[in-house]
């Protein structure tokens, strides 16, 4: 399972979990080299198996270096995209281009482009067994995060039309395309203050944690979710 932007937060916790069901799992980086190390330590001392590889997600020649990586581990059968940032927070008036340019490269652009090398490496038509993939989207991209981060819910909205359109594309190759879409988890992503504000907007009256999300994940990975494809799941306490 390579998991891109799976050095900490959510893509951590899942790789954590699905080394644990026994995954071979390959985390990736951008900056967080020792981040990463410690997570491969961890996993291989809980008895699973993992190898951090780095990778920028809005680099084309990283991402096709990466999954030629993986592939020389093992066949790869599911692929994680949680690779995300928001920029400061600001009215769209506000914005610099350059965090447009840089969200959207990390965001969709990255999310395409590892997409379309997992494809190439599952598909069988291609000679691979098929797969899943499963691209982490946000809640935001229903409410639109007016006034904080327009322009990363607008790319996670891309995220979600992507998957719908892939899903479709690559069903007849054996392979399965799905979202989830947390709302607020407790990870690094949000301050204190932006937790307590989005723990205030939920059902629930909380925020999530990277292992509920991360569940989800590998629920639709599994052969339990052998007939969801084209789904887009909520991880988020009722927001």
């Amino acid at each position: 399972m390579v998991i891109i932007g799976g050095s900490r937060g959510i893509g951590a916790a899942t790789a954590r979990m699905a080394a644990a069901r026994g995954w071979h799992v390959v985390p990736t980086y951008r900056s967080g080299a020792a981040e990463a190390q410690a997570l491969v330590q961890d996993i291989a001392a809980a008895g699973g198996t993992a190898s951090a590889i780095a990778c920028d997600s809005a680099s084309e020649a990283d991402i096709v270096a990466l999954f030629e990586s993986a592939a020389r581990i093992g066949p790869v059968g599911a692929m994680v995209y949680a690779a995300g940032i928001t920029g400061t927070a600001s009215t769209l008036a506000e914005v610099e281009a350059a965090t447009l340019e840089q969200v959207i490269a990390i965001n969709l652009t990255g999310a395409m482009l590892s997409a379309r090398e997992a494809v190439r490496h599952m598909a069988k038509s291609r000679g691979g067994t098929g797969g899943s993939i499963t691209f982490i989207s946000s809640r935001a991209s229903d409410r639109g995060s007016a006034g904080e981060y327009v322009w990363y819910a607008a790319s996670k909205g891309g995220v979600n039309a992507l998957s719908l359109g892939l899903a479709r594309e690559v069903a007849a190759d054996g392979i399965r395309v799905n979202c989830v879409s947390p709302g607020p988890v407790a990870t690094e992503m949000l301050s204190p203050e932006r937790q307590a504000k989005g723990a205030a907007a939920v059902a629930m009256g909380r925020v999530g944690t990277p292992e509920e999300v991360a569940s989800a994940v590998l629920y639709l990975a599994s052969p339990e979710a052998s007939y969801i494809t084209a789904a887009n799941l909520a991880v988020a306490g009722g927001a």
